[in-house]
């Protein structure tokens, strides 16, 4: 297939796009800058711009940018920078396909678990209802704005994604260290459930759903969430570190602001990747023990 790749260069974007090379796919880039190379494609989602001329033939779109939900607090001027990075881009992207002859067979277009909010026990599914507050308000715009892909007749999946896996960025990559030197630990009580996934099975996953025949929201995670206590000590465990010192709430509070902190670290969601496992999908690493041996062991 001749995929075109928004957010080429994030932690996703930057895996998925060598493992479409060795799958057999050939990929187009969108970037905002000049193109500089034959396979990069402008686009300027905050000017509404995009080379549609570049876009001629694909056969499928992932939809990745946006700007980093942790990247800075959550002022009401950053939240609306993070709304506007996902909703503009994500509109432009699916007019923009949906006004192409011959359309592309599919769009995958990025999403988050944060659509189903803080949720204490609460096993969820894809069918399960929107969450609330502002992760879930946002969530719900993000793949809203997708709509003009759906009313074209193209295969538009919303990739709900959980906390992705990595040394090389991501929750692991940003606390990595503080692990290595003894001082990691689970935030607060550490009761509070994380839906996860690795890198490699959020990308062989989404590379999966490009023929796989399904639309509408799936839940890219693994069918075994933790406790945050339990993906403390894993990781403590294949670091042969100890893991046990709880993280005060007030100190994620004091960095990140409450809100933002209270979102990414306190919130409880346990997910089910209903789904995905319907579609067949096989996950590399569905334990949390045997994926942090993987990537730290």
């Amino acid at each position: 297939m001749d995929v075109v790749v928004t957010g080429s260069n994030g932690l996703i974007g930057s895996a998925l796009v060598p493992a479409l090379w060795e799958a057999g796919h050939t990929v187009r880039r969108l970037v905002r800058r000049s193109p500089s190379r034959p396979d990069e494609v402008r686009w300027d989602p905050e000017a509404g711009t995009i080379d549609a001329e570049g876009l001629a033939g694909v056969d499928a779109a992932v939809h990745l940018a946006g700007e980093g939900i942790a990247e800075k607090r959550w002022t009401p001027d950053q939240k609306r920078r993070l709304l506007e990075s996902r909703t503009k881009g994500t509109r432009l992207l699916a007019e923009t396909l949906a006004g192409l002859d011959p359309k592309p067979s599919v769009l995958l277009s990025g999403s988050a678990v944060g659509f189903y909010g803080d949720r204490g026990e609460d096993v969820l599914t894809e069918e399960s209802s929107a969450g609330d507050g502002f992760l879930a308000d946002l969530v719900v715009e993000w793949e809203s704005a997708a709509q003009p892909a759906v009313d074209a007749g193209i295969r538009t999946v919303y990739l709900r994604t959980g906390v992705v896996l990595s040394p090389d960025g991501g929750a692991m990559g940003k606390t990595l260290l503080l692990f290595k030197l003894g001082l990691g630990g689970p935030v607060g009580d550490g009761k509070q459930w994380w839906s996860w996934i690795t890198l490699e099975d959020e990308v062989q996953a989404i590379i999966h759903l490009l023929t796989a025949d399904m639309s509408g929201p799936v839940n890219l995670t693994t069918p075994n969430p933790v406790r945050h206590r339990d993906y403390a000590k894993a990781q403590g465990r294949a670091l042969h570190r100890p893991a046990f010192l709880p993280v005060p709430r007030f100190g994620p509070k004091l960095l990140l602001g409450a809100e933002l902190a209270d979102s990414l670290l306190g919130d409880s969601m346990r997910i089910l990747p209903t789904r995905l496992e319907a579609s067949g999908y096989e996950f590399r690493h569905p334990e949390i023990d045997e994926a942090m041996q993987s990537m730290l062991g």
